[in-house]
């Protein structure tokens, strides 16, 4: 029998450049707007690769809400500039919108200004937060100046489709963009002259439609129903190569390497394509959530998600999006194929990152970005992806050239490894390799440094004290893990243990509410349900008391929370640690 190292090298070493660029111009050869025909031929072609290499299909339709930008037309001051408009915003009508036009600088203006009836002028990419911001202080637009080509966006924070909660959330005024070029044309318009005036009409298409979802589940371990749930998307802006075509490319060569291979896996692997990622706010992963949250909270024990790898000149490969606990599973898989050394970056509130309510740890989003320069673009991208030490996926993305002269097959190939090794390490380990401990330590250091915002203290004392009893059990569990004839006795209770933990932890750690929600898709801090309290808005804003009341009720629960997991973390550790005794 191929020994576990030696089985992962030629699992590696089966992965095909031929392949990968075959897949990725199949999927990328028609633009692929959220239930659009072209997208649905692009879903059946996969789904009959998939077939071929005998993976177990399913292919269905729910209706999401999706939005596609159809046309803007731009003038200042009698100029016409070229422009585009973007998913979710408000259509002018036909009539259009005459507003004065006032230059702001970037997304972080001054709050205390109001700028009502305005259309306000704004350095950067058009995010939901930078809109929701001009909203708020009256704006009758936004026209935002990006890069040497307008990137297109989505501007609503309403994550996937709406609930009565979030329904009415969605922008109420029109967004355009221009470039950078035309931007600074504008910005000299605006000094030059003693007054400005913007002529805007723009036309966005908003509709429930029925978008595709392909699952593919392969069945490696009969005698189990937990998954590794790899998923990308493959709705497109464009022709979208890079994104997604070559993250799709890189799924199916991962599902032909791994069927055609059979490597002995503990864990079954089950491949999603989404659709209405870039026209509906991830729609497709959260429905899906939505459907089938008991069977991923059950089953689902980690989320890697893939988006826009292989691009040329992507040479970063160290910032990536991780959990703390998942961060050691991807680090070694970069260093074994690439020598990098992973340092990570904390997943913000984006990608279809739809599974965190269900207690799901994630790995990775993107994997490999720009090195970062100092142009329009890059700085915009620096505030999208990663840490900001990257450079973000090229200066193509979400462009009309995304196109296939983009992709670098020797890349795309370095990225397809890492993601199958990564695959190949969590569905063959005895343990599930999820670092409990990492988890509890980020979350204590992001306490403590709340601590120091509090006006009220103490309130920490008893989280402090509860989670450094569950950091020091966790660490003698993981150290109990570690022998061999302890594993072969305890392997299910061990595991389920990490389960169990993930389903309260990652909660804890991403989610700021509700459970069986979505958070909007705005920047939060980590730990939200206590650190999204104590922003300094929060503490001018309302009475002490009632922010005493708030962190006591929210801190209420993250305890008792905290309280569970010794128990059951004492549990295991009294039947290992009476084990070890026994040898």
């Amino acid at each position: 029998m191929i020994q576990t190292t030696e089985a992962k090298d030629h699992l590696l070493n089966k992965v095909s450049e031929e392949h990968l660029m075959t897949f990725t111009k199949e999927i990328s050869k028609e633009v692929r707007l959220s239930g659009s025909e072209e997208e649905k031929r692009s879903f059946e072609y996969a789904e009959r690769t998939l077939r071929e290499f005998g993976f177990q299909t399913q292919l269905f339709y729910r209706k999401a809400l999706i939005s596609l930008p159809i046309q803007s037309d731009l003038t200042v001051n009698g100029n016409q500039f070229s422009s585009i408009t973007h998913s979710m915003a408000t259509s002018t009508g036909e009539s259009g919108l005459a507003a004065e036009l006032v230059y702001v600088g970037d997304e972080n203006y001054q709050d205390d200004i109001s700028y009502t009836g305005k259309a306000v002028l704004i350095d950067g990419l058009a995010t939901p937060a930078a809109v929701i911001k001009a909203q708020s202080k009256g704006a009758a637009a936004t026209v935002f100046i990006t890069a040497d080509y307008t990137h297109e966006m989505i501007v609503s924070a309403v994550w996937g489709n709406p609930s009565m909660e979030d329904a009415e959330n969605y922008p109420t005024i029109p967004v355009a963009s221009v470039t950078y070029r035309n931007g600074q044309e504008i910005k000299a318009l605006l000094t030059s002259s003693a007054s400005s005036e913007l002529q805007l009409k723009t036309e966005v298409l908003k509709e429930w439609r029925d978008i595709p979802t392909l699952i593919a589940d392969y069945t490696f371990n009969p005698n189990s129903k937990d998954f590794l749930l790899f998923s990308g998307h493959i709705d497109s802006w464009h022709y979208g190569v890079m994104d997604n075509g070559s993250a799709n490319a890189t799924m199916l060569e991962v599902a032909r390497v791994v069927s055609e291979n059979k490597p002995e896996f503990q864990r079954n692997l089950r491949l999603a394509f989404w659709s209405g990622h870039s026209h509906g706010r991830y729609a497709g992963s959260t429905l899906y959530v939505d459907e089938n949250y008991e069977e991923l909270y059950d089953h689902c024990l980690l989320h890697l998600n893939i988006d826009s790898v292989g691009g040329i000149h992507s040479t970063v490969l160290t910032e990536g999006n991780t959990m703390a606990e998942t961060k050691n599973l991807i680090g070694e898989s970069i260093n074994l194929v690439s020598e990098d050394q992973f340092e990570g970056s904390r997943f913000g509130r984006s990608g279809d990152q739809s599974f965190w309510g269900a207690g799901i740890p994630s790995a990775l989003m993107g994997l490999s970005e720009q090195a970062p320069v100092d142009t329009p673009a890059m700085r915009a991208f620096s505030k999208l992806f990663g840490s900001g030490k990257g450079g973000g996926f090229g200066w193509w993305w979400h462009t009309t050239e995304d196109t296939i002269d983009k992709i670098d097959p020797q890349l795309l190939k370095r990225d397809c490894k890492i993601y199958l090794s990564i695959i190949f390490d969590f569905c063959s380990a005895d343990l599930i390799p999820v670092q409990q401990s990492k988890a509890v330590e980020e979350i204590t250091k992001v306490l403590k440094g709340y601590q120091a915002e509090f006006e009220f203290k103490g309130m920490l004392d008893t989280a402090f004290e509860r989670l450094q009893t569950l950091n020091d059990t966790v660490k003698l569990i993981e150290r109990y893990a570690s022998d061999d004839k302890i594993v072969e006795q305890y392997k299910d209770e061990i595991n389920g243990w990490n389960k169990t933990m993930s389903k309260s932890l990652v909660p804890i750690n991403y989610v700021d509410k509700d459970v069986f929600g979505h958070d909007p898709a705005l920047g939060q801090p980590p730990v939200p349900s206590i650190g999204k309290v104590i922003k300094k808005e929060n503490l001018s804003k309302y009475d002490s008391n009632v922010i005493y009341t708030t962190l006591k009720r929210r801190i209420n629960k993250m305890n008792f929370t905290l309280r569970e997991l010794n128990q059951i973390s004492s549990q295991l550790n009294h039947l290992l640690g009476s084990e070890a005794s026994n040898e």
